[in-house]
């Protein structure tokens, strides 16, 4: 009996330094899942990161989106105030209304007609449903291997034939 060490500390004792197909495929199997939970901390850590950046980010561009608003407020009413030299202050207000509810009239109308175009992914929801079924048929065939006897005989090897033709 051996014992060897592999990994951080963690030890593995074989009979004989042979291990089973069935030991092996364990193995292999513990060591895939410590493998995808390190690489999932890896990605939490990197996206908490990330997600701080686009967190700063979104806060200058929130500042800056109630700054733009402020102008087109403030700009707004000095129209209507400049337009008020020319006709009464009630009509140059509703002059600079209507003029935004065309704005709005047409924005509204534009992003209806790109939304229409919107569809959802439909190319990496199909590449999700191939990986997962892929996973689904490498572990039911892991655990067929497992399953079949370890014959001590080594697998007969094919002859090939060959004919002996007449000239």
């Amino acid at each position: 009996m051996s014992t060897s060490l592999h990994g951080h500390g963690t030890r593995r004792t074989t009979a004989s330094g042979n291990s089973s197909l069935g030991r092996l495929v364990s193995d292999t199997t513990a060591d895939l899942q410590k493998l995808m939970r390190q690489e999932v901390a890896l990605a939490k850590a990197e996206i908490r990161q990330e997600a701080k950046k686009a967190g700063k980010a979104a806060g200058l561009f929130g500042g800056a989106g109630f700054a733009g608003y402020m102008t087109v407020v403030i700009g707004s009413l000095a129209a209507m105030f400049g337009l008020a030299h020319v006709v009464d202050i009630a009509w140059a207000a509703l002059i600079i209304a209507a003029l935004w509810g065309v704005t709005a009239a047409i924005m509204a109308a534009l992003g209806r007609q790109r939304m229409r175009h919107v569809s959802p992914p439909h190319r990496t929801v199909e590449t999700l449903k191939e990986d997962a079924h892929l996973m689904r048929r490498s572990a039911s065939h892991a655990k067929a291997i497992a399953a079949e006897p370890i014959s001590s005989e080594p697998p007969a090897l094919p002859v090939p034939h060959t004919e002996h033709g007449h000239r």
